[in-house]
């Protein structure tokens, strides 16, 4: 949830919901202000678009015409709750049209589906600074987390085994074998690479040292001494003499 890397130009993921989004409209504020031709790219799942900090931040968007592209990951499900229970519109692209802002969706299973669309959005991003609300449309696999590991109560699992058929890595390996550009035994290296790679990084964290109590306060506070801070001195006014 809180990885983040500067050099990147990526800037984390953070814990409230939806609170990312005035965050990534401040950044297209920015790079408008200074004349740059990048495009922030804003993600978040369905169940932000119910929440103030989303209509707000859009709205500033269109009205000053700035360079993000928010990309809805519609996979259904806030936490266990069906989107048809939470939001009273189902195509919730639509809620662009309140912001004066381009909208649409695509089919989130299917990755050139979903490039292209991006590409087209941040062309125009980068052409006007107009920004874009895009639904992409894709289905959670897994539950939510521990609590729901795998469907929970709130779907059947018939429902799960439908959207399983249309997983998008599958569905790409597929295209890619068509199309003669990756061959079984690439398939299986791949897979093998992959899986050395995670092992790895899981081993790395498995037998570092846990870290020191106090590492619970470092990058939370600025570190200061006592040298940085000097209170301004109290103006001395003048007195009216008698």
């Amino acid at each position: 949830m809180h990885l983040f890397d500067r050099n990147l130009n990526f800037l984390g993921g953070h814990g409230i919901v939806g609170g990312h989004v005035p965050i990534a409209t401040g950044v297209a504020f920015a790079i408008k202000y200074r004349g740059g031709d990048q495009v922030c790219v804003c993600f978040m799942g369905e169940s932000v678009v119910n929440t103030g900090a989303f209509h707000e931040a859009l709205n500033m968007a269109g009205l000053w015409k700035l360079p993000a592209v928010y990309i809805i990951e519609n996979n259904r499900y806030g936490m266990g709750t069906a989107l048809e229970r939470a939001s009273a519109i189902h195509d919730i692209y639509e809620r662009g049209a309140a912001y004066n802002m381009p909208r649409g969706s695509c089919d989130g299973q299917d990755v050139h589906a979903v490039r292209a669309a991006v590409q087209e959005a941040i062309d125009r991003a980068r052409a006007d600074g107009t920004p874009t609300l895009l639904e992409v449309r894709t289905y959670r696999f897994m539950g939510h987390s521990m609590s729901d590991a795998v469907s929970g109560t709130y779907r059947s699992k018939a429902e799960l085994e439908e959207h399983m058929q249309r997983d998008p890595i599958v569905l790409l390996r597929v295209q890619m074998q068509e199309r003669d550009e990756i061959t079984e035994e690439e398939i299986a290296k791949l897979d093998e690479e992959v899986k050395a790679e995670v092992q790895d990084a899981w081993d790395f964290a498995d037998q570092s040292p846990e870290p020191p109590l106090e590492a619970l306060w470092q990058h939370v506070y600025v570190e200061t001494t006592s040298d940085d801070y000097q209170p301004a001195q109290q103006q001395q006014q003048p007195v009216a003499a008698d």
